[in-house]
């Protein structure tokens, strides 16, 4: 969750410092009686509750995100080396020199090479083409599984490719194939949670009008209105910082 860790600190700090704003509301007692209800402590201390619940399932489901990740990631870490050990016993079959030329050519797709040098790294959300930086190599995980799919079916497809070794087989290479699709479909899922987990929380603390930081700021404001710029009510408030933080 990288793109997201140096957000939360910000996030958090909104909610401090509206759970501060809402203590200092409550210790002027009758004389914080706003007309707009949307600034009541009441509402406040609902938003408060609601922003906060927002905000811990987010944190969750980016954590969920990182493991799914992270789940994913010894699968793809093997196929590299046994994509070049297909290679290998497809040459050593007897295969025709046609054959074995493409699957060589699957197999540097694979591998990421090409003429010069690649750039490295991936995009970071998986549910998107990588950048044009790195799509000639076409290095996603996604990308990844469709080369290891097209050299099973050419696998498939030679006569001579008979491999006594079971991991090499094509019916367990199919295996291989639905587990990798299935650890990035799991990953998009989780994603897909997670970002919309992100756009609740979003709405919860900077929605206009509705969230705790429009609203911290119109509180600021009516304090400032009942009790003078130069109170020492304002000055207590007046500190608190709100920032919208969007990731």
């Amino acid at each position: 969750m990288n793109m997201a860790s140096t957000s939360e600190t910000g996030h958090a700090k909104n909610l401090s410092a509206f759970a501060d704003l809402i203590l200092f509301c409550e210790g002027y007692g009758p004389a914080y009686q706003p007309a707009n209800a949307a600034l009541s402590i009441t509402n406040m201390q609902a938003l408060l509750d609601s922003a906060r619940q927002a905000m811990s399932h987010c944190v969750a489901m980016g954590i969920a995100y990182d493991g799914s990740v992270n789940a994913r990631m010894p699968a793809y870490k093997q196929l590299r080396p046994l994509c070049t050990q297909l290679v290998n016993a497809l040459a050593a079959s007897g295969a025709r020199t046609e054959a074995v030329k493409d699957a060589q050519t699957i197999n540097r797709k694979l591998q990421g090479k090409r003429a010069g040098k690649l750039p490295a790294g991936e995009p970071a959300d998986p549910t998107q083409p990588a950048p044009n930086t790195h799509s000639v190599s076409q290095q996603s995980h996604v990308q990844l599984a469709e080369h290891f799919a097209k050299l099973i079916d050419l696998l498939a497809a030679e006569p001579l490719y008979q491999p006594h070794e079971k991991h090499l087989k094509t019916d367990a290479l199919l295996v291989r194939l639905q587990e990798l699709r299935d650890a990035d479909r799991e990953v998009a899922r989780a994603y897909t949670t997670w970002s919309n987990s992100r756009l609740q929380r979003d709405a919860a603390l900077y929605q206009d009008d509705t969230g705790i930081v429009p609203v911290a700021q119109d509180v600021k404001k009516y304090i400032k209105s009942v009790f003078g710029a130069t109170a020492p009510q304002y000055k207590q408030v007046q500190g608190l910082q709100f920032s919208r933080v969007r990731v």
